[in-house]
């Protein structure tokens, strides 16, 4: 018998009637507890039921069941069309003017529907009472929201004339970057995958200040729109599972399913929608399918058949496109031509009818139904998967093309067309020049357009970030942390974590501080905290944890503070971006620390840190276990000695390698003031070590050369002819300061040491400082900071950190004297930390023999000298370096 054969027709059909008259008479919640207890009882008496997430290719709300749009629709449709016809005309004449300058008119031709109809009807403003909804905009369709933005009054002609034109004058930025547009963006999206990941932590931050009792979100949404294509970066189908664990009903995914990517089909020999369907219910989201609009439902009534649905289900997303870019007569041959059936659904429409069969995501009334039924949904996230044509109404230029996305100019015939076919006022003798167009402001349009966002609270997007300050305490409050340890040894994270529990027991910011922890509580000394904070839990703790017996048990709890994210590096980063935005977002500031194995930071999650620096984020990253020799034992892949490196190249992220207690609570301290009292769009880099030490007491009047990155930590009072300057940071400080002690008891050479705590901040001083020269010529030239703390003192200078050299080589062009460096250049190594020291040649012995080596080449000491010390501390001068490969 075939798998599929009906041995029994007539009791099919009497089950079928069954179902219907349920439907009918009891409606589809009762029908789903009838199946849904049907398939129990059969899995329970042993049949197998193999499981699907999928749902026919159809839109999820039959025609019955949808929600009708209150607007004027007529008036949407003007609006959308002039919104398209601007947002083309931008890029256009962007390209006109400057060739090659870029922008895409494609992606949001395929969405504006999605987005017009959110504008018009669901998506709250700022003066909300329940305050306003976010939403994470697709990075491609920027020319669409800058159009509907020129449109509402808030930016100008000569603003849509600037866009991507904003080096040298106002203008408009490419994509959504609140960096450039800080009154405007919201949140950056344009790196793909990025908007989903920072959304899902975003909408569980919501929660965790709601749950805390800090802010009210009642009523708030995250939206977050993106492209079928993207959804195969990691980052956008990675933590959807967070979503449903955390319950994140206030979460609506938009995905545009345009079936194209940059080059041509997403699934050309498969259904991508289906394949997401499958993906989302699969990981316990609400699925809603917007596969098709209107025009279909009549055709859908009548496929008694279910010849229609076959092919629907069997045809793939290289077929839909071709069937888009070539036309109705293409469409009825190869489409609906393939079976009778489906081809005398067709007999009475004209090829041009048949071309306008939509697609759901370009029908308001079906993406209203959708949304509306989204809004109303509790208990889990929802995704809309909205099916749509990339390129929408560029006709002949791109409509359905593989060349679309990258189309940035349009002929003036499909110019007309596309004039044309949204019915915009402009004579054929204007046309050539592409004008914008807007109405006038007493016309129902613009009229229109802004009583729909007043009704729901102003303007999107629109950032908004509070003035409010923290009483920050003032450093006096780390006293412990100052005075130094005495005989007590103690690493620079333990110091990190005393300074965290003397700042949450501060009554002012206490409650606003945000511990957050990949999965290393216990690796870093902050078990502790579990039963003091409670590890947050959206349903609190439903479990006897083994430890319950021990004073720091594992304690999760809905209202506590520690976000404690798992094995995932980009989600604790994204949930870290959330809370240092919510002073933007949320009109809350808070105080997020993120404590992470530093060599899974900048470089694991790079893109995200950049988009921090876009975001204007405030808070504190904490790279622990830091630098390439103090993590004995664990090797290559976790042995950090480049994130200083990675964290210079952001602009506002101020980056410290603390070496000592008092250093760490100076940086800690003032950057708490920098960002929430003087409201600087700073973020803190900070690395920490777990080699354990003795830290003394902080000497008095450096905290302004720990900022600025360079003080004098020890001054030798009788130099000798032989001098040398010291500079060290972080754990290889330490090894700096018996190099001096050695060069002075056996090679009669003194030094002063300076602690570096910035050298990255060094650099952009010298770097202001340089510019400021060279712009300046008729002034006095200026000294940069290290020219200041070096002026006046004698003998060569030499740094070592537990960094590559390129991270204290950054200061060269301002040391003013010979310079020279030490660093950890190469792979990692698993050993001892003096096995590692030595074989990255940062220790004292190889400091030692630098400064000789330096003063050698002034003649202050024999090369001999050098030799000597080469030999007696048994350095192999034929061995590879560290750095060979």
């Amino acid at each position: 018998m075939a798998q599929n054969e009906d041995i029994d027709a007539l009791e099919t059909a009497e089950w079928l009637e069954s179902l219907e008259a349920v439907l009918k008479h009891a409606g589809p919640e009762r029908a789903h507890q009838l199946l849904e207890a049907l398939q129990q009882k059969a899995r329970r008496s042993g049949v197998y039921l193999p499981y699907s997430a999928n749902t026919p290719y159809l839109n999820t709300i039959p025609p019955g069941l949808e929600e009708r749009s209150p607007g004027d629709h007529a008036l949407e449709w003007r609006i959308r069309s002039i919104i398209r016809w601007n947002a083309m005309a931008m890029v256009v004449n962007a390209n006109r003017e400057h060739a090659g300058i870029g922008g895409h008119i494609a992606s949001f031709a395929s969405s504006a529907t999605l987005y017009d109809v959110g504008f018009n009807h669901f998506w709250k403003g700022p003066d909300h009472p329940q305050g306003g909804d976010l939403v994470y905009i697709q990075g491609h369709v920027t020319p669409g929201i800058y159009a509907r933005a020129f449109l509402e009054g808030r930016l100008s002609e000569q603003d849509l004339k600037r866009f991507r034109m904003e080096a040298l004058e106002k203008g408009l930025s490419s994509y959504p970057h609140p960096w450039l547009m800080p009154d405007f963006w919201q949140m950056p999206t344009v790196s793909m995958g990025l908007g989903p990941i920072m959304a899902i932590y975003q909408a569980r931050l919501m929660k965790y200040l709601h749950n805390r009792g800090i802010a009210d979100m009642t009523g708030r949404k995250v939206w977050c729109f993106c492209g079928d294509g993207e959804m195969d970066e990691p980052e956008s189908l990675g933590a959807i599972d967070i979503a449903e664990r955390e319950k994140l009903d206030n979460l609506i995914f938009v995905v545009n399913c345009n079936l194209q990517r940059l080059d041509g089909p997403v699934r050309g020999n498969g259904k991508i929608i289906q394949e997401l369907e499958g993906i989302f219910r699969g990981s316990g989201w609400n699925v809603i399918k917007v596969v098709w609009g209107a025009a279909w439902d009549a055709l859908l009534a009548q496929d008694r058949s279910g010849k229609l649905l076959e092919i629907m289900q069997s045809t793939v997303d290289g077929e839909y496109q071709n069937y888009k870019a070539k036309g109705g007569a293409y469409t009825r041959e190869h489409f609906f031509g393939k079976t009778p059936e489906t081809l005398r659904l067709v007999e009475n429409m004209s090829d041009d009818d048949v071309a306008r069969l939509n697609r759901g995501g370009h029908d308001p009334h079906k993406v209203f139904a959708a949304y509306a039924a989204a809004v109303k949904h509790q208990g889990s996230p929802t995704v809309i998967l909205a099916k749509t044509v990339k390129g929408y109404g560029m006709g002949e230029a791109g409509e359905g093309q593989n060349i679309t996305h990258s189309q940035k100019k349009m002929g003036e015939d499909a110019l007309r067309k596309f004039r044309d076919r949204f019915q915009i006022p402009i004579s054929d003798d204007l046309l050539a020049d592409i004008p914008f167009y807007r109405p006038a402001e007493d016309s129902p349009e613009i009229q229109y357009l802004k009583q729909r966002r007043e009704a729901l609270g102003g303007y999107l997007p629109q950032r908004r970030p509070t003035k409010d300050k923290l009483e920050i305490p003032p450093l006096i409050s780390f006293q412990r942390l100052l005075e130094g340890t005495g005989e007590r040894e103690i690493s620079t994270t333990m110091a990190y974590v005393q300074f965290l529990q003397t700042l949450l027991r501060d009554k002012n910011v206490g409650p606003r501080v945000v511990p957050i922890i990949p999965d290393e509580a216990r690796t870093f000394g902050m078990e502790g905290m579990f039963r003091q904070l409670g590890i947050y839990s959206v349903v609190g703790q439903k479990y006897a944890p083994e430890d319950a017996d021990q004073l720091a048990y594992y304690k999760e709890d809905i209202k506590g503070q520690i976000l404690e994210e798992g094995i995932t590096e980009a989600g604790a980063m994204s949930s870290w971006v959330a809370a240092a935005t919510s002073y933007a977002n949320h009109g809350t500031p808070l105080l997020p620390f993120y404590i992470y194995y530093s060599m899974f930071g900048f470089q694991r999650i790079g893109d995200l840190a950049w988009a921090a620096g876009d975001l204007r984020a405030r808070g504190f990253l904490l790279g622990a276990t830091a630098g390439r020799t103090t993590l004995n034992g664990e090797g290559l892949q976790h042995e950090d000695g480049h994130s200083h490196i990675y964290s210079a190249v952001i602009p506002n992220c101020r980056s410290y390698d603390p070496a000592y207690a008092y250093e760490l609570a100076v940086i800690l301290q003032h950057g708490m003031e920098e960002m929430y009292v003087e409201q600087k769009d700073y973020y803190y880099y900070v690395s920490l070590y777990n080699e354990n030490h003795t830290h003394p007491p902080m000497p008095a009047g450096i905290e302004n050369g720990i900022i600025r990155g360079m003080y004098l930590l020890r001054s030798e009072e009788k130099p000798s002819e032989r001098h040398v300057q010291l500079l060290g940071s972080g754990s290889i400080l330490r090894e700096v300061i018996a190099a001096a002690e050695l060069l002075k008891e056996e090679w009669g050479v003194t030094a002063d040491v300076w602690s570096v705590p910035s050298f990255t901040e060094l650099a952009r001083d010298g770097m202001e400082t340089e510019r400021w020269n060279l712009l300046h010529p008729d002034a006095k030239p200026r000294l940069s900071y290290v020219e200041e703390c070096l002026k006046g003192m004698s003998g060569p200078a030499i740094a070592s950190t537990d960094w590559v050299r390129a991270y204290a080589e950054q200061i060269r062009p301002y040391v003013p004297m010979p310079y020279h460096v030490l660093g950890t250049d190469g792979f990692g190594r698993s050993d001892n930390r003096p096995a590692l020291r030595d074989f990255f040649e940062v220790d004292r012995r190889w400091i030692v023999v630098k400064a000789l080596k330096a003063l050698a080449e002034r003649k202050q000491v024999p090369a001999e000298r050098v030799s000597q010390a080469i030999k007696i501390y048994g350095i192999k001068p034929n061995r590879a370096a560290p750095w060979t490969v």
